[in-house]
């Protein structure tokens, strides 16, 4: 266990887990604010300390931690032995909104397409931080099994504060599909307000965009998904030929006669880059405050 580890207050169950049983493809589900992310974490360091090949799925395009807003990230450990923060492998797929909500169809898609690329990458352990979206008056817990029914993880591990996931783990703990571990969530675990979590986002939008550039693009030369209706401030990401991110960019200015557009992005050329993709955020470039697309 490493420094990080011993400087958390780790609950016993968590350190009774038979570590060795732990692989394949594991989901951590829970609502906002109950320590699926520090879970994950201590997790992704107890099996590296292990010496295994394990990958990191931060899967919450709102409260993304290792990424950007509106983004979900894989880090991977290709070489055993380092900090989740020197990984050799970094992958990120853009779901192009804050939050999963009329965006559900993208959170799976790019969910499975991480978890594949990591499989293929040889990674032996895929640990998939999940959003904390599980009212089921707006789909959170279908979600939920759509990505149990579509990924067939090894292991659930369902942390909960009030019972809120009850009606999906009823029916998981008298089925064979999957194995559940449950915890309780994390003692003296603060719950943000609006204000607290759209600052977070501002903070990882100025860490992504602090050495960012102009970059003029002619569109006709690139696939734009889903058509180029650009507008100024609109976010769009730059994604390579399999659809995973190769950088996110905001738009500052169009030419529509010339069919070019200037996007301020952190990418200095084109290099890798398949399409655009236009996300349903409108980002500004000095207080990185965003807000929804009204179209």
């Amino acid at each position: 266990m490493n420094d990080k580890q011993d400087e958390l207050d780790v609950p016993l169950a968590w350190k009774e887990l038979d570590l060795e049983a732990i692989h394949g493809v594991v989901l951590i589900i829970g609502g906002t604010d109950t320590g699926k992310t520090t879970f994950s974490r201590y997790l992704f360091d107890a099996l590296n300390g292990l010496g295994r090949q394990v990958a990191l799925l931060d899967g919450d395009p709102g409260q993304s931690w290792l990424g950007p807003p509106t983004t979900m990230t894989l880090i991977s450990n290709l070489a055993s032995g380092t900090d989740f923060r020197e990984t050799n492998h970094t992958s990120r797929y853009f779901v192009g909104s804050t939050t999963p909500q009329g965006h559900m169809l993208p959170v799976i898609v790019g969910g499975a397409s991480l978890v594949r690329s990591a499989l293929d990458d040889g990674v032996r352990t895929v640990i998939y931080d999940t959003t904390g979206l599980v009212d089921p008056r707006v789909g959170g817990l279908a979600l939920k099994m759509a990505k149990i029914d579509l990924l067939r993880p090894r292991t659930v591990f369902a942390i909960q504060r009030d019972g809120e996931l009850e009606p999906l783990l009823t029916p998981l703990r008298r089925s064979q599909r999957v194995q559940v571990i449950e915890f309780h969530s994390l003692p003296g675990i603060k719950r943000r307000d609006a204000t607290e979590r759209r600052n977070h986002r501002i903070r990882q939008y100025r860490r992504y965009f602090g050495d960012a550039r102009s970059l003029t693009v002619d569109w006709r030369h690139l696939a734009v998904f889903p058509l180029p209706v650009f507008r100024i401030h609109r976010l769009v990401a730059f994604e390579d030929k399999v659809g995973l991110l190769v950088g996110l960019g905001i738009v500052v200015d169009i030419d529509r006669p010339q069919r070019q557009v200037t996007i301020l992005t952190p990418l200095e050329n084109l290099q890798g880059v398949d399409a655009l993709h236009l996300g349903d955020i409108l980002l500004d470039p000095n207080s990185f405050d965003d807000e929804k697309l009204r179209i």
